[in-house]
């Protein structure tokens, strides 16, 4: 799987696309990764062996090699598997022929330069091309709706096929088992040339000479610059006009205001803290502050000795603890999971969230959600 990365890539695009001169910016930092981007390759290459193996291609099994691998893990990369499968039958019924392309490489560049991206799985077929990609996260929920990734995909794919076949639409999937979330959106072929034509091509343009109008929001979340960002510091900041030391003096439309700004505030100053952490660790000198050392817990030198000594003492040094329902399914296998275990299973009611009425979850009435608050401050 490769592992390079244009500086206007398709999984970076909902970004430069918003704030075109970010790209170029975030040039100046190094990306170090972490360890969920890893777990993510990881899931990837997975996905692709169980995919592959699935289709009867000749394939070779990555689980030796992978970091993070785990039970989850392996049940993601399997429903993963089932499910391209599932769309693969539903496809054949309309065309007897379909193309299925792994881990494929999709050239955009007609309109981005250096524009290019990997498609998880594509199936192309009379009609409808199909872009399907696996999100391995749990902490965003990804919607296909409206995706620019998705959509720089699309084109790409469409750059490939659309001379070979005749097709007139493309639907793209996220598939994010984690998240429970299968989402699709379908564009006409000729919508999507028309995005790429009108808001792809000159805002990649813009983004490639570093030129454009900077501006914060929450495509800021992954962006190499966000700590030092002048532009996103004013746009938090713009908060500092309220009084938060007598929150009873906020009116309710005050109020309304901040909401949609606290999570931006919150991550801002986290990456602000996180950043001159960094700095201040390499001799960088912030006047009123130093740093020390956290505070850490007791840790055993040696597990085993300590088993043995306390069991050579007469006391049992383990724990019994029920195997968690990821654990358990690894143990007993799904289907057998669900004869033995189904009906012990429930799934129980999520603590009240306050959200944006463009969340897709329905609204619980007040009384309920006093209830289930009242619920959760018992637990």
């Amino acid at each position: 799987m490769s592992h390079k990365h244009a500086l206007l890539s398709a999984s970076s695009s909902h970004r430069w696309l918003e704030c075109p001169p970010s790209a170029r910016l975030s040039e100046s930092y190094e990306d170090k990764g972490s360890e969920y981007a890893q777990q993510g390759t990881d899931a990837h290459s997975l996905c692709q062996y169980k995919l592959e193996k699935a289709l009867g291609i000749k394939t070779k099994d990555p689980t030796g090699n992978l970091t993070y691998y785990d039970a989850e893990m392996e049940q993601c990369a399997e429903d993963y598997a089932g499910y391209v499968l599932e769309l693969l039958e539903a496809v054949r019924q309309i065309c007897k022929d379909p193309i299925v392309l792994i881990e494929q490489k999709l050239d955009f560049s007609r309109f981005v330069e250096n524009g290019f991206g990997t498609g998880d799985c594509v199936i192309i077929a009379d009609g409808t091309l199909y872009v399907i990609d696996y999100k391995h996260g749990q902490g965003v929920l990804v919607s296909a709706m409206e995706n620019t990734q998705m959509q720089c995909y699309a084109i790409g794919a469409l750059e490939l096929f659309d001379g070979i076949y005749d097709i007139n639409a493309v639907c793209m999937t996220i598939y994010q088992p984690r998240k429970e979330n299968v989402s699709m959106f379908t564009m006409s072929k000729d919508d999507l040339y028309s995005w790429a034509e009108n808001i792809l091509a000159p805002t990649a343009k813009l983004a490639y000479a570093g030129e454009g109008e900077y501006k914060a929001g929450e495509h800021c979340q992954f962006c190499q610059a966000k700590a030092v960002c002048r532009k996103r510091a004013e746009y938090n900041l713009e908060l500092a006009r309220y009084d938060f030391e007598m929150p009873a003096t906020l009116e309710t439309d005050e109020i309304a205001a901040i909401l949609p700004k606290v999570d931006e505030l919150i991550s801002w100053v986290n990456d602000i803290k996180e950043y001159a952490l960094q700095q201040a660790l390499s001799g960088t000198d912030y006047h009123g502050f130093k740093v020390v050392e956290g505070r850490s817990n007791r840790k055993y030198t040696d597990e085993s000795a300590v088993a043995d000594a306390v069991t050579a003492a007469g006391f049992d040094p383990y724990e019994q603890k029920l195997l968690g329902i990821t654990a358990m399914v690894s143990e007993l296998g799904k289907k057998k999971f669900d004869e033995i275990l189904g009906n012990f299973t429930y799934k129980p009611q999520g603590k009240p969230t306050l959200v944006p009425e463009s969340d897709k979850r329905p609204a619980i009435n007040n009384s309920n959600a006093a209830l289930a608050a009242e619920d959760f401050s018992e637990n």
